[in-house]
């Protein structure tokens, strides 16, 4: 769980870092000012939208060190230490069903989709 006075305290840094007032940091995440002011001053916790608005608008800002503040701020762009591991890309082995074998044109994949918990996904297609 989030503990949101040590969040209010990592965003007024983000904010500071980028000297950003609530009002230019909101327009710039898209999002209202309010939603900034009371997450500041504890009355709201952040959304799962307005953190991934935060990471996706400002890459130095990891996200394990926004939610959790563990890592460092900024983040450097090669470091993978914030980030979780990623595995190469999928490979699905193909197993041929008693059904495929009587077929004339075998079912193929046409699209795998992965979505990782960062709010990112990868598309593949079968090009």
């Amino acid at each position: 769980m989030i503990n949101s006075e040590a969040f209010a305290k990592r965003l007024q840094r983000v904010m500071d870092y980028y000297s950003e007032s609530a009002s230019s940091f909101a327009e710039k995440i898209g999002v209202q000012r309010s939603s900034i002011s009371h997450i500041l001053s504890g009355r709201n916790k952040p959304s799962l939208e307005f953190v991934l608005k935060i990471i996706s608008h400002y890459p130095e800002v990891g996200l394990y060190w926004l939610l959790n503040g563990k890592g460092e701020f900024p983040q450097k762009k090669d470091s993978t230490t914030n980030a979780p591991e990623v595995s190469p890309e999928p490979t699905i082995p193909e197993k041929e069903t008693p059904h495929q074998k009587h077929r004339q044109s075998p079912k193929s994949i046409e699209r795998i989709v992965i979505f990782y918990n960062d709010g990112s996904y990868k598309n593949y297609t079968n090009d």
